[in-house]
């Protein structure tokens, strides 16, 4: 039996993991796809909020502002890739003006430091690509960018390397109480934990309600983004929000640590039970389009290299929902984690362990917790530490993905680590191996090639993602195998 059993491993149940894993607890993860950050963790804005946006005296607002100073920290212990870059937000009439004045006694009563509010020549002066509509801004230089999905991988391979338990293609179908805790049947196999932590995301609802009465229902908010090429990549340099209503921050033009410019989300509501379309409309991405240039008039979307969809687990409650299920004791939700949640996920995983602390889990600091990660990023090394890494090994001279300098050594890398890659995409999310300018049309093949060797499996065999998506399928002319 272990102490601590978590359901789901995206960037909340990877913070549970990482924040349980510095303690002698026995710990077990179980995530339903076949890797860790393939939800809404992988499919988001990537910006990492300063705080000033949330309900003063809301979870919200107190684990945004306390999770955007653990991250900074977090990310450079685990060489995760961050970018402090500071946001405005922008105000075009005398509404938003009113607005932005709003947002920075909010700011300032969430505790956020260094906001200030800009007249039109000091943003236009920080930004001159903005539109010479604009009347002033809030600015808050503590806002940040990050890679998500690395820093869930990051997260989830230190609490591994610390002795969680990680069980992929584990889905959650049935919670028994029993005497000791709680029985899970994840894909037919059975586990046993004395506290359960629910991190489920757009599932959170379906598996609270396998351990208790309903209490909350989770509402998917699906938001379409671009993804523009580098060569756009220094067309801002902050964050860019326009003015936030009921449903959201509004569409954003942001950086992100790779290079590249993103732009979105809308803001569309599907049906319970949707959480899983991520489909891109053409119509919701028009409407990014166009209100996007709002902001930065000159974007060029003919730049765009890749669109995409994620779908948040929004709920009926104004508030991240982190409480014991009534009637299932031990058992805590971490539910409804919409924006800001990953900023503020290592100050939720804090104060989740500090409710299971309070029920009754015994938790005593290990002298021995490792929370150091280093991987090798071929094309950040200088020339002469190129040429000694290729000395020692030759496989770091092979260039396998050219967009992004991605060498097979670096692939290799990634198979050895606590966590490895077991699809195309999970090696791209691992070494931004696919991520650049053709998005996998020159690298995808020999990725392809890569995993079929390690893995000892047929190139037909190979997934592209999740369970199911074979890259190469078919029969050839000749009737004979998979092409």
């Amino acid at each position: 039996m272990f102490d601590v059993g978590i359901i789901g491993c995206g960037i909340i149940g990877a913070a549970a993991a990482f924040e349980l894993s510095k303690y002698r607890v026995s710990t077990l993860i179980l995530e339903g796809e076949n890797d860790v950050a393939d939800g809404t963790t992988k499919a988001n804005s990537a910006i990492l909020h300063a705080g000033y946006d949330p309900e003063p005296g809301t979870l919200m607002a107190k684990l945004n502002v306390e999770g955007s100073f653990l991250a900074e920290r977090i990310c450079r212990d685990l060489d995760v890739p961050y970018r402090k870059t500071g946001s405005l937000v922008l105000a075009f009439s005398d509404r938003d003006c009113e607005t932005v004045e709003n947002l920075y006694r909010r700011g300032k009563q969430n505790g956020v430091p260094g906001l200030s509010v800009l007249n039109a020549e000091q943003v236009l002066g920080m930004e001159p690509n903005l539109s010479l509509k604009v009347r002033g801004a809030l600015y808050a230089p503590t806002a940040a960018v990050v890679s998500p999905w690395e820093y869930c991988l990051a997260l989830a391979e230190t609490a591994v390397e610390n002795g969680a338990v990680l069980r992929r293609d584990a889905r959650v179908t049935k919670i028994e109480r029993i005497p000791e805790g709680y029985r899970i049947t994840a894909s037919g196999r059975p586990y046993e934990a004395r506290y359960v932590i629910n991190a489920a995301g757009v599932h959170a609802e379906e598996v609270h309600n396998l351990a208790a009465a309903p209490s909350f229902h989770i509402i998917p908010m699906r938001g379409e983004y671009f993804i523009l090429d580098k060569s756009e990549g220094r067309t801002v340099s902050r964050v860019i929000f326009q003015c936030p209503t009921e449903r959201g921050k509004g569409v954003l033009v942001a950086p992100t640590v790779g290079g590249n410019l993103i732009v979105g989300p809308n803001a569309e509501q599907l049906d319970r039970g949707a959480g899983e379309n991520t489909a891109t409309t053409a119509s919701g991405m028009a409407f990014v389009a166009k209100t996007a240039k709002e902001s930065v008039p000159g974007l060029d979307f003919r730049q765009t290299i890749r669109s995409f969809a994620g779908v948040r687990a929004a709920s009926d409650r104004d508030d991240f929902i982190i409480e014991q299920a009534k009637g299932a004791p031990g058992f805590l939700d971490l539910a409804g984690i919409r924006s800001p949640g990953l900023t503020a996920a290592p100050a939720i995983a804090e104060t989740a362990i500090g409710i299971l602390e309070e029920s009754g889990l015994k938790r005593e600091k290990k002298t021995d917790f490792r929370a150091r990660r280093r991987r090798i990023r071929f094309a950040d090394l200088s020339p002469e530490e190129k040429a000694r890494l290729v000395k020692e090994d030759p496989s770091y001279g092979r260039v396998i993905c050219r967009c992004e300098t991605v060498t097979e050594g670096e692939i290799l890398a990634c198979m050895k680590t606590p966590i490895p890659p077991c699809s195309v995409d999970g090696v791209k999310r691992r070494v931004n191996a696919g991520m650049g300018r053709c998005q996998g049309g020159f690298c995808g093949p020999r990725v392809v090639e890569i995993l079929s060797r390690e893995l000892h499996i047929p190139p037909d065999r190979v997934l592209k993602d999740k369970d199911g998506s074979y890259i190469l399928t078919g029969k050839t002319r000749g009737g004979g195998g998979n092409v």
